[in-house]
């Protein structure tokens, strides 16, 4: 890959950028946490890192194919570079980030200041994530986050049932990362064998490695199996539902499947450097795929918690982008990452609203909800809109990401398996749709005490406007973010044969 130094194009280094604002402002705000002031202070570095991310995207030239806005420092294994898909996964962070110093935690076993201050270090590491081409950076960057997510599930997680819950976060997490820093130095050890001894884990300097034979199957399954468990995918989804359900909080959750950087990690890594074990194993991961769209579709049509049947809504579509992204066709890649941005941006939106919900209710549980549509309309709308963008209907962004899967799939796996797989959707749009008439619409549990339910505050008003905003505009005007990854999802496939 051709490096373009950020001089070049930049009157100032946008990626360095990107990455120390956050860690700069939550160090900040950590230092600060006791001002009343602290939680303005801490909103105005995540407006900041949203101009950031869009002055990123004015830069990126959506029509080159190569990584630009490059730096690089040797000796600190420090390279980095952006193109279109970057560029639209780096605003979609700053944007989710922006949200959650809106949201204003139910219980104070936190001050709110603390709880940015965890938040801009989180979209520190996945800003680092989005933009490093160096796997020992994204590895360090995912161990970091996937540390602060743990601490936020350890304060807030209570009783037998939250140290379950963290338990498994912490077993399944760790897990994945350790696959991934052992498919990490598979590479780097064949690289070595290649050049004679030269480590390097670099993108543009295994990219020209010699295939590793033998141990590019052994690459892939780890660095594959690593970002899974993150992403997640079936079956290895055990640490989402008692994390979605007992963590208590929106936030931890949407650190996590806010912005699918397991999606990213197998675009940006995994594609490009074990292209022959990907093609030899591309039907057995679309098998998986395809069979949990329809397992975790039943399961979340039996589940009685509103959080829980979300967490199982996660792993049904996570399955459909998979299989996007396998099908190693341009339109299934880049509808498949224009569909990982839509998902994360749509469940932060649910999550978010079911956190409103459980806020005013103190239950998540569908048999004791009910009757809050008269109540609290504006969160049971909003929480709608984002079911209609994870199933993809007409007018959100989901639609023409969806369509574009589907068309790659039925070119690469006929007609039959994607048919398959559009009922699996299909499902998955029943068992939304039945949860919310179940919380929203249907009357109140008779014999329960009346509640009084708190109205919708400016402030939630103005976190749930901003979504439903972005999601309608990005659903009607979906013209620049197919042509802001057009070109980078053709490079991501360029190595194979049935791509281009």
């Amino acid at each position: 890959m051709k490096e373009i130094y950020w001089a070049e194009q930049a009157a100032y280094p946008v990626l360095l950028a990107l990455q120390l604002l956050p860690l700069i402002g939550g160090l900040l705000l950590y230092a600060l946490r006791q001002r009343t002031w602290a939680v303005a202070l801490g909103r105005v570095f995540f407006l900041g890192e949203l101009l950031l991310a869009a002055d990123l995207y004015r830069r990126i030239d959506a029509a080159s194919s190569v990584l630009q806005l490059a730096e690089r420092v040797s000796w600190l294994l420090y390279h980095t570079g952006a193109d279109g898909v970057t560029a639209l996964f780096v605003m979609v962070t700053a944007l989710i980030g922006l949200l959650l110093s809106l949201y204003e935690p139910a219980r104070e076993r936190m001050g709110h200041a603390l709880l940015l201050v965890i938040v801009l270090l989180s979209q520190a590491a996945l800003m680092t994530m989005l933009v490093t081409t160096n796997l020992l950076w994204f590895s360090a960057a995912s161990a970091l986050e996937l540390t602060l997510v743990a601490v936020l599930l350890r304060i807030w997680a209570s009783g037998d049932a939250g140290d379950l819950a963290y338990a498994r976060f912490i077993q399944y997490q760790g897990f994945g990362w350790l696959l991934f820093v052992a498919g990490s130095v598979v590479l780097a050890w064949g690289h070595a064998d290649a050049t004679g001894g030269a480590w390097s884990f670099d993108l543009h300097d295994l990219i020209l490695t010699p295939p590793l034979g033998k141990f590019q199957s052994a690459a892939f399954f780890l660095l594959f199996y690593g970002l899974a468990v993150r992403t997640p995918l079936f079956p290895l989804h055990g640490w989402l539902p008692n994390m979605t359900q007992y963590g208590t909080i929106a936030i931890a959750p949407t650190l996590l499947l806010g912005v699918k950087v397991g999606i990213y990690g197998m675009a940006r890594f995994i594609l490009p450097l074990t292209p022959e074990a990907v093609e030899v194993w591309q039907i057995y991961v679309v098998a998986f795929a395809g069979t949990g769209v329809f397992f975790t579709a039943a399961l979340a049509l039996l589940q009685t918690n509103l959080r829980r049947l979300l967490a199982f809504a996660v792993v049904s579509h996570t399955s459909l982008i998979v299989i996007g992204l396998f099908t190693l066709h341009p339109l299934g890649v880049q509808g498949a990452l224009l569909l990982a941005v839509n998902f994360g941006f749509a469940v932060t939106v649910m999550l978010l609203m079911v956190a409103f919900v459980f806020k005013r209710t103190q239950t998540a549980e569908l048999s004791e909800l009910g009757g809050l549509f008269e109540r609290i309309p504006f969160i049971a709308v909003a929480f709608l809109i984002g079911g209609f963008s994870i199933v993809g209907m007409p007018g959100t962004p989901g639609f023409d990401a969806a369509h574009l899967v589907l068309e790659a799939s039925i070119e690469r796996f006929g007609a039959l398996p994607t048919v398959a797989v559009s009922l699996g959707n299909v499902a998955a749009a029943g068992f939304l749709l039945w949860a919310f008439q179940r919380a929203f619409l249907a009357p109140a549990p008779e014999g329960g005490t009346p509640r009084a339910i708190e109205r919708v505050r400016p402030m939630e008003y103005l976190l749930g406007g901003l979504t439903l905003f972005v999601l309608l505009v990005a659903g009607f005007l979906p013209e620049p973010w197919l042509n802001l990854t057009e070109a980078a999802t053709q490079a991501m496939v360029a190595r194979f044969g049935s791509g281009g």
